[in-house]
């Protein structure tokens, strides 16, 4: 007997204070539910967070039940959407993606026409300014994780994201994914 797990996708939103991680994830846990996968950041001064939280569909309403309380004590604003299990794609090849510039607009939407071009999907992505050692010049990094279809011909890809980097003025790595 097969047996679909269920999820609920929680994003919230708020002014960074000690103690948010803690708060959202014990309510879950009370809920009789689990975090199976999360993004938690500090943006400015804003926390942000995504988690998948998986759970029995009564369990989830009960997260669901506890979220309005929570958004209203810990001061986030808190959306949560049902989801099933993602389908796994044996036609895709994951592939990490970094690149690292002079920071200046334009670049994530560059490399996303890049791959959108090609019907190449984005899944995961994360991108951060520093300064770059001894000069101090505003730099930009991105890491991605791409889905390549199976029948694309990598070393050609490679070649053209390459030289389309090049062109921009980016350096660029596009290496099979380690896991």
């Amino acid at each position: 007997m097969s047996t679909h797990k269920t999820f609920l996708v929680i994003s919230a939103l708020g002014e960074d204070h000690p103690g948010l991680v803690n708060d959202l994830s014990r309510t879950i846990l009370e809920q009789g539910c689990n975090i199976e996968d999360s993004r938690m950041t500090v943006l400015g001064g804003e926390f942000a967070a995504i988690l998948l939280v998986e759970g029995k569909w009564n369990t989830l309403a009960k997260v669901e039940n506890a979220l309005p309380e929570l958004e209203r004590s810990l001061g986030l604003t808190i959306t949560c959407k049902r989801t099933g299990e993602r389908e796994r794609s044996t036609d895709k090849v994951p592939y990490a993606v970094d690149v690292i510039a002079m920071d200046h607009p334009g670049i994530v939407n560059n490399l996303a026409g890049f791959f959108a071009e090609r019907q190449i999907n984005i899944e995961d992505m994360a991108t951060n300014t520093y300064a770059a050692a001894h000069t101090g010049t505003p730099m930009f990094a991105v890491h991605m994780t791409v889905g390549i279809p199976a029948s694309t011909h990598i070393a050609t890809l490679r070649e053209e994201f390459m030289d389309y980097c090049d062109g921009l003025n980016l350096d660029a790595v596009l290496e099979p994914l380690k896991s």
